[in-house]
C-alpha cells in the first residue's frame, strides 16, 4: 500500500498501489477526500434546522401551554420542503451581486442562504409563542424556506463537485452529516431547555449554522457546465423551468426511469410507515421502541449508507442498486418473522438492525443514482424533480400501507411488501438493459474518469469535472 494525495492535493489517502489487486480497500478509500469531509459538513449543515421547525418547535410550544390545534396548524410551516422545486430554476440560474464573483454561484448562494437562516433561527427562538404566535409562525416559515433552499445547493454542489465513482460515498456523508445535525436541533436541543431558555437554545443552534458556514468557504467551486441563459424574460424563464424537463424527456427510457424512482423505495416504505403501529401491537414499550429503533436502528442505518457508498465505488450505481432492492426486500421478511414471535426484544433487535443497514446501503446507492440523472446544466432543478417524485413516492403511495395491514394481518403484510419490490426491480433490468455501461464496476481511482462522449450513466449530460 502506498500513500498519496487527493487529486487536490489536501487530504492525504491510503491508497492501495493497485486497485486491481484491493479492491474493497480502493472502493472505501474514496471517502478520505476533502471533497467528502465538505458534503459531511454541509449535510450536518442541512439536518440543523428541519427539527427546529418540526418536533422540537411542537415540543417547546406544548411546554408553553399553546393548544393541539394551533401547534398542529404551524406544524404546517415545513411545507417549503415539499415545494423546493418551483424556485430550484432560481439557483441555478441567476447571479448574486459580488458573491457570485467571490465564492462562485453555488457558493455565493449557500453563504447568503446561511447567513440569513442563523437570523431567522434566532429570530424564532426570540418570538414568544404566548404572546407573539403570529410572528414565531413567520419566523418559522422564513427558517423553513430558507432551509428548504440550502438543501437544493447543497444537493447541487455535491453532484456538481463529484465524479460518478464518488456519488454514492457522497450520499452517505450527506446522509451521515444530516442525521447528526437533527440529532443535534433534536435530542440536543430538549436536553439544553431544560437547563436554560428556549432562546438561548435557538441562539446556539444559530451558532452550529456556522458548520455548514466553514465548509462553504473550504470548499472549492463546481466547474460550471451551465449554458449562457438567454436575455429575453420569456426565453430565460422557458429555458430555466422548461428546458430541464424537456432535456429529462429526451433520454431513452425516461418514463421507465421516472417509474423506477417513484417505486424503488415503495415496498420499504409501506413497511416502514406500519412498524410503529405493529411494534405497538406486539406489546413493545416506549422505551423498548426508542432504544432499538431511535439508537441501535440509526447506527446500523449509516453503517448501511457507508457500506453503500463504497458498494457503488466497488461494483456500480445500477449494480448497487439492485443488491440494495434485493436486501430491503429480503429484509421485509424479518418482520413478518418477528409477528410470529411475539414480544421478543433480541428478535425486534434483529429485524430492526437487518432493516436499517439493508435501508441505508439502498438509500446511498439511490440518491447516487438520482444524483447520476441530473444534467450538469441544470443540476439544482432537475435533482429538487427527481427528490420530490421520490418524496411523493414514500408518502402518498405509502397511505394505503394501514389498510393492507388491516386487510392481510401482519404477518401476511411483511410478506406482501417484499413481494412489491419485484417491480421496481424489473424496471431497474430493464434501464440497464437501457443503459449499459452505466454505473460500471470500479476502475483505478488513479485513471480518471473515461470519455463517455457526453453519455455519463444514464443520462445525456456534460462530462463530470
Amino acid at each position: 500500500m502506498t500513500g498519496r494525495f487527493d487529486r487536490e492535493g489536501v487530504a492525504f489517502v491510503l491508497a492501495p498501489s493497485s486497485a486491481s489487486a484491493h479492491p474493497w480497500r480502493a472502493a472505501l478509500a474514496v471517502y478520505l477526500t476533502r471533497r467528502q469531509l465538505v458534503i459531511f459538513m454541509m449535510g450536518f449543515s442541512s439536518g440543523l434546522p428541519l427539527l427546529l421547525g418540526f418536533s422540537t418547535l411542537s415540543f417547546w410550544l406544548r411546554e408553553a401551554d399553546i393548544g393541539l390545534a394551533a401547534i398542529g396548524g404551524l406544524l404546517t410551516v415545513s411545507t417549503p420542503y415539499s415545494l423546493k422545486f418551483l424556485w430550484a430554476p432560481i439557483l441555478d440560474h441567476v447571479r448574486l451581486p459580488f458573491l457570485t464573483r467571490w465564492l462562485g454561484l453555488r457558493r455565493g448562494w449557500l453563504l447568503a442562504i446561511q447567513v440569513l437562516l442563523v437570523v431567522s433561527i434566532a429570530a424564532v427562538g426570540q418570538a414568544d409563542p404566548v404572546t407573539s404566535l403570529g410572528l414565531l409562525a413567520l419566523a418559522a416559515l422564513v427558517m423553513a424556506f430558507l432551509s428548504a433552499t440550502q438543501d437544493i445547493v447543497i444537493d447541487a454542489y455535491r453532484i456538481e463537485i463529484l465524479s460518478e465513482r464518488e456519488q454514492g460515498a457522497g450520499a452517505a456523508m450527506t446522509q451521515a452529516g444530516y442525521r447528526i445535525g437533527m440529532l443535534i436541533s433534536g435530542a440536543g436541543a430538549l436536553a439544553l431547555a431544560d437547563f436554560i431558555g428556549w432562546g438561548t437554545v435557538y441562539l446556539i443552534m444559530a451558532g452550529f449554522v456556522s458548520v455548514g458556514m466553514i465548509a462553504t468557504f473550504i470548499a472549492d467551486e463546481p466547474e460550471n457546465h451551465r449554458p449562457a441563459p438567454p436575455e429575453k424574460p420569456l426565453a430565460w424563464l422557458a429555458h430555466a423551468t422548461l428546458d430541464p424537463l424537456k432535456d429529462f424527456a429526451g433520454r431513452r427510457g425516461w418514463v421507465l426511469i421516472l417509474a423506477f424512482v417513484l417505486l424503488y423505495k415503495y415496498g420499504d416504505a409501506l413497511a416502514g410507515a406500519m412498524s410503529n403501529p405493529f411494534f405497538v401491537d406486539l406489546g413493545f414499550s416506549g422505551v423498548e421502541i426508542a432504544s432499538v429503533t431511535n439508537i441501535f436502528g440509526v447506527v446500523m442505518t449509516m453503517i448501511g449508507v457507508f457500506v453503500g457508498g463504497a458498494l457503488v465505488a466497488r461494483i456500480g450505481i445500477l449494480r448497487a442498486l439492485a443488491v440494495g432492492g434485493v436486501l430491503q426486500a429480503v429484509t421485509n421478511l424479518t418482520f413478518a418473522w418477528l409477528a410470529t414471535r411475539g414480544h421478543d426484544l433480541g428478535a425486534l433487535t434483529i429485524a430492526v438492525g437487518t432493516d436499517s443497514f439493508t435501508g441505508g446501503l439502498g438509500s446511498a446507492a439511490f440518491v447516487a443514482y438520482l444524483s447520476s440523472l441530473c444534467n450538469l446544466a441544470f443540476t439544482a432543478t432537475q435533482y429538487a424533480l427527481l427528490s420530490s417524485l421520490m418524496a411523493f413516492g414514500r408518502t402518498m403511495l405509502a397511505a394505503s400501507s394501514g389498510w393492507f395491514a388491516q386487510s392481510l394481518g401482519w404477518p401476511t403484510f411483511f410478506v406482501a411488501t417484499t413481494f412489491l419490490a419485484v417491480p421496481a426491480l424489473l424496471l431497474l433490468w430493464f434501464v440497464y438493459r437501457l443503459y449499459p455501461e452505466a454505473g460500471r464496476a470500479d476502475r483505478d481511482p488513479d485513471e480518471g474518469e473515461p470519455d463517455t462522449g457526453g453519455d455519463v450513466a444514464t443520462t445525456q449530460q456534460p462530462a463530470r469535472p
